[in-house]
């Protein structure tokens, strides 16, 4: 849109000729939609005091149009509007400075004009010309009285009738800056809801209460709910899912409290009467102060994913339960076979209580498990379970809460399988008064692991690497990328590991 000016006319300038013209003149006086401004509190108040000022019966703000004068308000005049040409405003609004008229019938212009002849007859008149600030002339703030007055208007009438008339101005302006900013408002709201019916997604908006307000085409065509309906929230929730209701308005009334961004997941009926999930998200948009005043979100069809990862977990549990008898049936075949091989029942004894530990550790981190977790700790409860743990147990556990990822769970079994194995037979764990204690520790980007063994006999690194410790190291090293230190002394065996977080988290 164009962009009008908004300095007042200069004081004293006549009217720019190229905008005198009504093919120029008229669409500029249709800019300002005086319509709306007939009797406007604000011109009424103008006209009463001119005609104070002034001392004259009548007082009117005129706006000259193509075949009429009309008067957006007026004192002491019961005439609305009058023909053009019989106006005197048409006369005055053409000039640079207040037009005085002392007695209209003795001037020519006007000496056989009805307005003078007839009623309301008039012989006295003054007018300070309505000039728009691009220079178009419009109308004329006036006076007008019965009597004549040869002496015109004193100094302080006339400029009196110039502050008032520049008061004039300053509401024509205003009205027309008003309907500037609603055209270009509606352009730009125009604008972004041809944008938001483009989109693919769901797009929304509410109030700072949370109250829905905007909605773009394709709710309409997905819900079938009817157009021409004035959105809100419980139009909406008319299509949600009752068993969704309850937990979508939870949440909105949490983001709503917080101001934080809104994120929730739930069934909306579609117009053909199936469900579909639906992911809504919404952010708040907030004022210089820091005040939530509206919110804007999408709502995304995420159905067939939706169902796409309930078959996964599906076969995820499928998958899982079948690894698990695996472990059973491995262990049980070490057994069996190791029955009548006495010299292997050690080894096989060893090897069925590793592959158990494994089954243990994939019962904490397999998909909708009962034990599923995420951090070492809930790891730690599980494998050192038979050892007893906890506050006055053999095995306690200390320090930071690290987060562990589902692929670092299974060597982290073995490395703690093997530390307690080695502990139970040798170490801490072998004694009624042995305790363990396993502290974690975070430093950096590095996760440390301490494992202290108390009341242990006294502890000698071994003379050759047995398959134990080849297995701790290959765990550490090669699966986990960390390190181990190891120090034997007479308490017992104490071990570091140091592991990248980040190993962990996978």
């Amino acid at each position: 849109m164009q962009a009008v000016p908004t300095a007042p006319w200069p004081e004293g300038k006549a009217p720019d000729p190229a905008r005198m013209e009504d093919a120029v003149r008229l669409p500029v006086l249709a800019g300002f939609g005086v319509d709306a401004l007939e009797d406007d509190a604000e011109l009424e108040r103008i006209t009463q005091f001119a005609a104070r000022l002034c001392d004259t019966s009548s007082a009117m703000v005129s706006i000259v149009e193509e075949d009429r004068q009309r008067f957006l308000a007026r004192e002491g005049m019961e005439a609305r509007e009058t023909p053009r040409p019989v106006s005197f405003c048409g006369h005055a609004m053409l000039g640079n400075d207040v037009m005085v008229v002392p007695d209209a019938l003795e001037d020519p212009r006007f000496a056989d004009n009805p307005l003078v002849t007839g009623e309301p007859n008039i012989r006295f008149y003054a007018g300070a010309p309505l000039i728009s600030s691009e220079g178009a002339p419009i109308g004329a703030l006036c006076i007008n009285d019965t009597l004549p007055r040869p002496d015109g208007l004193t100094a302080l009438q006339e400029e009196g009738l110039k502050v008032l008339r520049d008061a004039v101005m300053r509401r024509l302006h205003a009205r027309r800056r008003d309907l500037v900013a609603d055209a270009e408002l509606e352009t730009s709201q125009n604008r972004l809801s041809a944008l938001a019916d483009s989109i693919p997604d769901i797009a929304w908006s509410a109030d700072a209460s949370g109250e829905a307000n905007f909605f773009n085409r394709r709710w309409y065509e997905f819900t079938g709910i009817n157009p021409d309906d004035a959105p809100s929230n419980e139009g909406a929730y008319e299509v949600f899912h009752p068993d969704d209701n309850a937990a979508y308005r939870d949440a909105w009334d949490t983001a709503l409290a917080s101001g934080e961004p809104f994120e929730q997941e739930f069934r909306v009926r579609r117009a053909d009467g199936t469900w579909r999930w639906m992911l809504s998200r919404g952010l708040p948009v907030r004022d210089s102060a820091g005040d939530v005043t509206q919110w804007f979100g999408t709502l995304t069809d995420i159905d067939d994913n939706h169902r796409r990862s309930e078959s996964r977990d599906l076969l995820a549990k499928e998958l899982s339960h079948r690894i698990k008898n695996i472990f059973a049936v491995v262990s049980g075949l070490v057994m069996l076979r190791a029955r009548n091989r006495p010299e292997l029942k050690e080894f096989a004894s060893e090897l069925g209580e590793a592959i158990r530990a494994l089954g243990r550790a994939h019962d904490f981190v397999r998909p909708l498990g009962s034990e599923k977790g995420s951090e070492l700790r809930g790891l730690l409860d599980v494998l050192m379970a038979p050892y007893g743990i906890g506050e006055g147990k053999q095995v306690e556990v200390h320090g930071a809460t690290v987060k562990l990822g589902k692929r670092a769970a299974t060597p982290l079994a073995l490395i703690f399988h093997e530390l307690a194995t080695n502990s139970a037979k040798y170490g801490a764990l072998s004694r009624e008064e042995g305790r363990v204690s396993i502290d974690l520790a975070e430093r950096g980007d590095t996760i440390l692991i301490d494992w202290s063994e108390i009341g242990a006999p006294a502890a000698a690194p071994p003379e050759t690497a047995g398959f134990g410790s080849q297995l701790l190291d290959m765990s550490v090293k090669s699966q986990l990328d960390g390190s181990m230190d190891r120090e034997w002394g007479k308490d017992g065996l104490k071990v570091r590991l140091s592991l990248p977080t980040k190993s962990l988290a996978l």
